[in-house]
């Protein structure tokens, strides 16, 4: 045992190794080509007039883009400031569109899954009837997303990552056709050997078991040799999008899903990756709160779509379905739950579609009585934080609870600097004192509830795949504002703190953070 654990550090090493010769390498690319164009613009002043007009160029596409001024503002100010630098790190960080090839390929797929995924006219007109603002909420993701809202589903919610493990545990042990896991950052721990077993054990009784993770997300947690070591055991594994020493658009592009799914039957979803810090193995930011979903019904339709999208679409040489129907059965189930709507969807970098933050949005814009979110980062753009604020200033509760205690420091500093515009505006901000809160959910209203992989930060909101799901008029709503109700007591409120306490300093300080936040 002790000369496997040696082993697994040292692939873990050599993996991170990778990474950082990878980054390395990029970084090393820019500098020369950035090298090469200003020693040549000295020499040539054709060449240094060229760069001038691609950056005038480049900064009036930026302008007339539909993207935020939050967004764009940093970026003019970096490609002006720092030519040609600026227009490198742009092309690399700032393009949300990824290859030609990437976004051709997830088009050809999309087009192929998301007919499987048909609305039921009779669930969204009984939704209309019960509440119109709801039904164009779900209308939006629907024709925007692609994802619809279905009844005759049942949702559990859950308070602690430990417990939805647990009971993903449990679900596996039933599994009879498929496994489909789909998760941004996989540790080979203590908490993962369970999981690993009864991958195992089911994959030799003929189950197709499929594994999927970001490298970026993992690589401090396994190495290099994990795939082969999952293929050996009858578990096939692939990675998403791999670092390699050379500049590539697509980098900045991460996978940020969470998805389970057992034979298309049942399926979970939510904040938590499957690393023993999330189930509080380890403790390494005081407690981890963390929350997660089980779906069982007719809405584990849409968590299967998701997950066959980026499996299937990541490489080229990939040996991908031919028939995906043959994951999509089905099956009788009755709810036990029959007056609840759910719409669990998925969000891409690779469209115009920022899902995740319209979503968030409305649920702001709809509220009459109270709005209560946690998020693990706050990095929004300026029309995000006007929608909280207006939230607050018609009478609606607003209130937000962010980490007390930090896993990245410069981002929760980055993460403080949007406290003051929106308490001024009437928004309450809490820290969670006992540690770190990694969960992304938001409740309203008694009716309406998400619960998902989305911070409500630039990376979620805009560069990343994401996926989470829209609830309304569950049990699992009372659940979840019961345990914002529990929260609020142990965390620290920080409103007339950051409505009228900060030093200037403080202020240019964060200011200053403010302008490389679309780049965090």
């Amino acid at each position: 045992m002790k000369k496997q654990t040696v082993e697994r550090k040292n692939d873990i090493g050599n993996g991170v190794k990778k990474a950082v010769f990878a980054v390395i390498g990029i970084v090393l690319q820019i500098l020369w080509i950035y090298i090469t164009l200003f020693r040549l613009g000295t020499k040539y002043s054709w060449i240094h007039e060229a760069v001038l007009v691609a950056e005038i160029i480049l900064v009036l596409y930026l302008y007339a883009e539909h993207k935020t001024a939050s967004i764009k503002l940093p970026w003019i100010i970096l490609i002006m400031g720092l030519p040609p630098l600026g227009v490198f790190l742009y092309l690399m960080m700032g393009m949300n569109s990824g290859t030609r090839r990437m976004r051709e390929r997830y088009t050809a797929l999309d087009f192929k899954l998301f007919p499987y995924l048909e609305q039921d006219r009779s669930v969204f007109r009984r939704l209309s009837e019960k509440s119109l603002r709801a039904a164009n909420e779900a209308r939006y993701v629907r024709d925007f997303a692609r994802y619809p809202v279905y009844g005759n589903t049942d949702v559990t919610f859950y308070d602690d990552a430990a417990k939805g493990y647990a009971a993903q545990l449990k679900e596996l042990e039933k599994a009879e056709r498929f496994i489909f896991m789909e998760y941004h950052a996989i540790e080979a721990g203590e908490s993962f050997k369970p999981l690993h077993d009864v991958m195992k054990r089911k994959a030799s009784e003929g189950v197709e078991v499929r594994l999927f993770y970001d490298y970026v997300g993992s690589m401090g947690f396994i190495g290099n040799s994990f795939v082969d070591r999952m293929e050996a055991d009858g578990i096939h594994c692939r990675v998403f999008n791999p670092v390699t020493p050379l500049v590539n658009l697509f980098l900045n592009n991460r996978d940020h899903r969470k998805i389970t799914v057992i034979d298309g039957k049942v399926g979970f979803t939510g904040g938590y990756n499957l690393a023993d810090e999330y189930f509080h193995v380890t403790e390494p930011y005081g407690h981890w709160l963390d929350t997660g979903l089980r779906l069982e019904g007719d809405a584990v339709r849409s968590l299967t779509v998701t997950f066959l999208e980026n499996w299937n679409a990541i490489r080229d040489d990939d040996h991908d379905d031919e028939d995906v129907s043959m994951w999509l059965p089905e099956y009788d189930y009755t709810a036990k739950e029959q007056d609840g709507f759910i719409q669990p969807f998925g969000d891409s970098p690779l469209d115009d579609e920022h899902v995740g933050e319209i979503v968030y949005m409305n649920i702001l814009r709809n509220a009459k009585r109270y709005a209560w979110f946690i998020t693990p980062y706050l990095i929004i753009t300026d029309e995000m934080i006007n929608s909280f604020a207006l939230a607050a200033k018609s009478g609606v509760d607003v209130r937000i609870i962010t980490p007390g205690i930090p896993d990245k420091k410069l981002v929760y500093e980055l993460t403080r600097s949007y406290y003051a515009p929106l308490v001024r505006n009437g928004v309450r901000v809490y820290e969670y004192t006992p540690g770190f809160c990694h969960a992304k959910q938001c409740v309203s209203d008694d009716t309406t509830a998400f619960c998902g992989t989305i911070n409500l930060d630039f990376r979620s909101l805009y560069h990343h795949f994401e996926n989470g799901a829209l609830f309304m008029d569950y049990k699992a709503v009372h659940e979840m504002k019961e345990q914002f109700e529990g929260l609020f007591p142990v965390c620290r409120e920080v409103t007339e703190e950051y409505r009228t306490g900060r030093s200037k300093f403080l202020r240019l300080r964060q200011l200053i953070l403010r302008l490389a936040a679309p780049l965090m």
